[in-house]
């Protein structure tokens, strides 16, 4: 049996991370094309290309198009991604001619920090000159986040993610609300879903503030309070997170099966599979 990490949230028969991954698949359509992040972020895109969206097109930072890795890549660099793309192109070329150059309808994106208008730090925690964490830095996030159509984010939810004040602006979300992406010539939409383990956050078409539309089964309001940084807004119609269904279950654990037995390291004097 799979053992959970301590502390995880867990419902009956299935994980809260694995509510998070199936929610956060089910953002996308089989006609995105999708800019992918390492991490949960491409955990959720490969189990949407499993499931519903067999058409969906997964482009990563390393070039590599159309990719259709069989387990889930430790880095942009992974040779699964090149192995099994429909053809691998340039770093320039991937930003200026592909993102940059508006072919790409969602970009797909992780965090160490949030705001409420969907800011994300991924560079230090605490002061950047003296920081108490440095991060892995941008890498193509900042990118990502300005030239594709609209962002999807997903994360854990606790109030040391979701804060009220960012460390760093890593990645452009909406600044400090409604128009300063347009201030800035930026045209795309910008972040419209946050996708956690405990809910699901939809950008206010007015503020562009996220608001909680969707609760996850087993979860109360009073827990999306208590986990996040900000005064959180509700819909007036929240709904319930659809639970997730025996296929997206059976697409994910074995994913995330293949996924460990392809980066295992053999102990030693075991012989390597």
């Amino acid at each position: 049996m799979r053992q959970r990490p301590e502390g995880e949230r867990t419902m009956s028969d299935y994980s809260a991370q694995e509510m998070m991954s199936v929610t956060a698949a089910r953002a996308l359509r089989n006609d995105d094309v999708c800019f992918v992040g390492i991490g949960l972020p491409s955990e959720a895109a490969n189990l949407a290309r499993l499931t519903h969206a067999p058409g969906l097109t997964l482009i990563y930072e390393s070039g590599t198009l159309g990719t259709q890795p069989s387990v889930l890549p430790l880095s942009i660099g992974d040779g699964e991604l090149c192995e099994t793309a429909l053809t691998t192109v340039s770093v320039p070329e991937m930003f200026r001619y592909w993102l940059q150059g508006g072919r790409i309808t969602v970009g797909f994106l992780g965090a160490a920090q949030i705001d409420r208008f969907g800011n994300i730090n991924t560079t230090v925690v605490g002061e950047y000159g003296d920081p108490k964490v440095r991060l892995p830095g941008g890498g193509g996030a900042p990118e990502i986040a300005t030239s594709c159509g609209e962002i999807f984010i997903v994360m854990r939810q606790s109030k040391r993610g979701f804060v009220d004040k960012i460390d760093f602006v890593t990645s452009l979300g909406h600044g400090t609300g409604a128009g300063d992406r347009e201030r800035l010539g930026v045209t795309t939409r910008g972040p419209t879903r946050l996708m956690s383990d405990l809910c699901i956050m939809t950008s206010d078409p007015e503020t562009k503030e996220f608001v909680v539309t969707s609760i996850h089964p087993g979860i109360t309001a009073e827990q999306i309070v208590e986990n996040t940084g900000w005064t959180v807004r509700f819909a007036l119609d929240v709904e319930e997170t659809p639970r997730p269904t025996k296929a997206e279950l059976a697409a994910l654990r074995d994913l995330k099966a293949r996924t460990e037995a392809a980066h295992r390291v053999p102990q030693t004097g075991e012989a390597a599979e």
